[in-house]
């Protein structure tokens, strides 16, 4: 993959939709592995452009999974972890309070 070339992740809501994201980057907070993610909506779609988190589970050869962030400490860590990353990309601060 160049550096040019967009990683992608088709998530699977629990109202079964699929939505295409695009990877920003896979973070670790306190020794754990996360990803962020940004949907890749049409133009006719009235999405905010929320970030999704979710933990990162690397199974070697296998596809590696995706766990939802269910406590919210930890939800608050990684959104800061990411916050500050962004910080540092030049992308400013990212409100992820307002996601589902």
């Amino acid at each position: 993959m160049n550096e040019n070339e967009v990683l992608t992740v088709t998530l699977t809501l629990e109202n079964n939709e699929e939505i295409e994201c695009e990877v920003i980057t896979i973070f670790e907070v306190q020794g754990q592995q996360y990803i962020a993610l940004y949907p890749l909506f049409d133009e006719a779609s009235d999405e905010d452009g929320s970030v999704y988190l979710y933990r990162f589970i690397d199974h070697g050869d296998e596809e590696p999974g995706l766990e939802n962030i269910e406590a919210d400490v930890e939800f608050e860590a990684v959104s800061d972890a990411f916050n500050a990353w962004a910080d540092a990309q030049d992308f400013g601060d990212i409100d992820l309070d307002d996601m589902d």
